[in-house]
């Protein structure tokens, strides 16, 4: 029988967070006539998240028909998301693969209602390449609203209305990662295995590589879509909404901006419009200083504005510093003898 679905779910020292995903995935409904099979990928985690995922796997067998439901286990050493989410696609047997971060959990019909929408996809004759669902924060007691307010929309919080629509290149605006569906032959033919953004790692904060994904699926003509039917919780702990945590992660967000930006974009016009957002940055990092000058460095939220808008401004420049320590640490490794173009730019250097 053809799997439909395959759940994956990357994770780094998840030991703690993990049973609940899984246990939720076990305890599903209106599976009858749905083959699907659960992936886990470990992103080289230092904890005991294999003996977890183990000890989960025996009492796995006694929920479901491991023949029909399979959970399954695997290791990635590259660290980053990008390369986690690479193995999974490499390694699933479903048409569609659902992630999950170890952090999100998922309606108890969920797997029903990724079936049912890729199904109705199908019905439709769409060129369906990727959707999301609807994710609800789940944040502790004491938290401030002003704050959740602003970051919300970076902490994989998507709550866009009661009914579908398509994302549009255009609109700027895509699903995050977690709650994601994508089909496999549509990431295999058009996304290319080797991201320029990878994925937070330990010394890293540097994020996008999802929208860097689905941006490569809009630019091949598959089509992203929003499934309000699809509701994840998703657990937000307190230390992410701290200042040692929020700084640097909004830095990532930003400092990725440029790559994004100019890949929804021809070549020809990228020039010209990466002129036109540093000014357009510029203004608005300006006027912020202007305005809360009194309160920077006192203000969480301020301070979480200027970091994002900093990063934005710079991003062309950082983007390209690392593009050029990438291609001089290549030539170190290859031979005297070898010879080769280096690429102008640092979206030349994507794989199509």
């Amino acid at each position: 029988m053809t799997c439909h679905i395959t759940v994956a779910i990357p994770t780094y020292n998840g030991a703690q967070r993990i049973p609940q995903v899984l246990e939720c995935l076990a305890a599903q409904q209106q599976l009858e006539n749905i083959q699907w099979e659960v992936l886990v990928i470990d992103n080289n985690s230092a904890d005991h998240t294999l003996e977890v995922v183990h000890d989960f796997q025996e009492s796995w067998q006694l929920k479901h028909d491991t023949s029909r439901v399979p959970l399954r286990y695997f290791r990635e050493m590259k660290q980053g998301a990008a390369h986690a989410r690479q193995r999974a696609v490499e390694m699933a047997q479903g048409k569609w693969i659902a992630f999950l971060d170890d952090d999100n959990i998922p309606s108890l019909n969920w797997v029903y209602q990724v079936y049912q929408f890729a199904e109705l996809g199908a019905q439709s004759n769409r060129k369906l390449g990727a959707f999301g669902g609807k994710i609800h924060g789940v944040f502790p007691e004491n938290h401030q609203i002003e704050l959740i307010r602003y970051i919300r929309p970076f902490l994989a919080i998507v709550e866009r209305g009661d009914r579908p629509f398509q994302y549009e290149l255009e609109y700027r605006v895509l699903p995050p990662s977690a709650g994601l569906v994508v089909q496999r032959e549509a990431w295999l033919k058009a996304v290319p295995k080797t991201l320029i953004l990878g994925g937070r790692t330990a010394d890293s904060m540097l994020t996008s590589e999802d929208l860097e994904t689905l941006v490569h699926l809009q630019r091949k003509g598959w089509e992203v879509w929003y499934n309000p039917a699809m509701e994840i919780d998703h657990l937000i702990p307190q230390w992410r909404l701290e200042r040692h945590y929020l700084i640097p992660f909004l830095r990532g967000v930003g400092l990725t901006r440029y790559v994004i930006r100019m890949l929804r974009l021809p070549q020809w016009k990228r020039p010209l419009w990466t002129a036109l957002y540093a000014l357009n940055d510029a203004r608005k990092l300006i006027s912020h200083c202007l305005k809360f000058r009194s309160k920077l460095g006192y203000d969480l939220v301020i301070d979480c504005k200027f970091t994002l808008l900093y990063s934005n401004l710079i991003s062309p420049a950082f983007m390209g510093y690392q593009r050029l320590r990438k291609m001089q640490f290549n030539l170190r490794k290859k031979s005297p003898k070898s010879s080769g173009t280096m690429p102008t730019s640092i979206m030349e250097s994507n794989p199509k």
